[in-house]
């Protein structure tokens, strides 16, 4: 993934088992902080990030003329921003990536994924409030420290 730093302008390449972490610029050496923001994926990303993400994945699938979706895309921003660091946040639009919501079974929008190491731990459709879906990454991140 791309990031463009805030300091210097200079476009930065973030591998995907990055996405949570405090980086540097390559240029100016500047701090990259983590993604605290979702990000439109399409069939390659999706799979470079959730197969890689060393943190859990939350998978928003939407579309732009679901009205519920449109409620929720404020509960999935502040979900990405809250729990930056500790989880990345993935948009899915159904109606250009319909092959994702055929993979796993989206038959209703928004529908919630949380997935860890490329494997969904959790899956919901309809609304979700940002504090459901925050509680669901947390007990995602809680049982990736009882792992370790």
């Amino acid at each position: 993934m791309i990031r463009t730093c805030a300091s210097c302008g200079t476009r930065n390449r973030i591998p995907p088992e990055h996405l949570a972490d405090t980086g540097r610029c390559g240029s100016c050496k500047a701090p990259l902080p983590p993604v605290s923001e979702p990000i439109d994926a399409d069939a390659a990303l999706f799979d470079e990030i959730t197969g890689k993400a060393a943190v859990p994945v939350l998978v928003d699938f939407w579309a732009a003329w679901c009205g519920p979706c449109r409620m929720a895309a404020p509960e999935v921003h502040r979900t990405a921003t809250d729990m930056a660091g500790k989880a990345v946040v993935l948009k899915v639009d159904t109606d250009k990536h319909p092959e994702l919501a055929q993979r796993y079974g989206v038959r209703g929008i928004p529908n919630f994924l949380v997935m860890k190491d490329g494997q969904v731990v959790r899956q919901q459709p309809g609304y979700v409030p940002h504090t459901q879906l925050v509680s669901w990454l947390g007990e995602a991140v809680g049982a990736t420290a009882a792992k370790a």
